[in-house]
């Protein structure tokens, strides 16, 4: 284990808030309950079998349903196909809503992914060429948020009233004449080859066999990230004890650990010090 993910697991082992009413919450479940939660296939599939596993012990059975689209958890929650579902950040959820007016609402922080910026063809983006072409998600809340990440390595100035979700209309300035290409996020990663350099989410840079950190030429910040992941209910059931209870199955310390394993620490763990908003 390397140093970074050690002290991740030594903040997150120290505080007392993990375990804290742990016990209270779990008792407050009906005997052998049964949660449907919604996921993205891959990765996160190894964290929640530690969660499942954390849950069980107290009488919360997880059952885990995976998908391969952006769009699907959500629609099934809604539906009431599912449960719940830990697959998005803040911003995603918020354009969901605008678009379908779900009524879904976050309860409890998982980990963050900070996006990166890749290439196979430069090692730096101060070596990116004059209009170079850079792909990015087409979704609009990863399309905003790899922009703000060419905006701060200084590759493009948006206009300033753009918030969380600016799109390749709101370039104000492009002194590299930067070309924009919006791909779907599954296969924005795929096509790096054929791109100078690409945005790309870490599970689908993962999935896409990118090497990380070796092929990532900058990355947005981790402090103050408003694109932490969570997990999420419909508000009807916002206050059921299940909730709470499935919550802190999943914001164990052992649950940190195979966060920090799987991602290879390119994924944090995002509830320490965190409140839901």
């Amino acid at each position: 284990m390397n140093q970074n993910k050690r002290k991740w697991l030594a903040t997150l082992l120290a505080s007392g808030v993990l375990a804290a009413g742990f016990g209270s919450a779990q008792r407050a479940v009906a005997a052998e309950q049964t949660v449907r939660v919604g996921i993205m296939s891959g990765e996160d599939e190894d964290v929640w079998r530690v969660v499942a596993a954390n849950a069980a012990k107290h009488g919360l059975t997880v059952k885990v349903t995976t998908f391969s689209d952006y769009t699907q958890p959500n629609e099934a929650l809604s539906e009431h196909d599912l449960d719940a579902n830990s697959f998005q950040h803040k911003p995603y959820l918020d354009a969901q809503i605008k678009a379908r007016n779900y009524a879904i609402v976050p309860v409890g922080y998982t980990y963050v992914q900070p996006i990166g910026l890749y290439s196979v063809k430069v090692k730096s983006v101060a070596d990116l060429p004059h209009g170079a072409i850079i792909g990015v998600p087409n979704d609009p809340s990863n399309e905003g948020r790899a922009l703000l990440l060419l905006q701060a390595q200084g590759l493009i100035t948006l206009r300033s009233d753009v918030g969380l979700l600016p799109t390749a209309r709101d370039i104000a300035k492009n002194p590299k004449d930067i070309k924009i290409k919006e791909l779907d996020a599954g296969i924005v990663g795929r096509a790096i080859g054929d791109l100078d350099a690409a945005v790309v989410n870490t599970d689908w840079a993962i999935k896409a066999g990118i090497r990380i950190p070796d092929q990532r030429i900058a990355q947005e910040a981790v402090g103050s990230n408003p694109y932490r992941n969570f997990i999420a209910v419909n508000a009807k059931d916002e206050t059921a004890p299940w909730v709470k209870a499935l919550v802190q199955s999943y914001q164990q310390p052992n649950v940190a650990a195979e966060i920090l394993t799987v991602y290879h620490g390119a994924t944090l763990p995002a509830w320490q010090g965190a409140r839901q908003q």
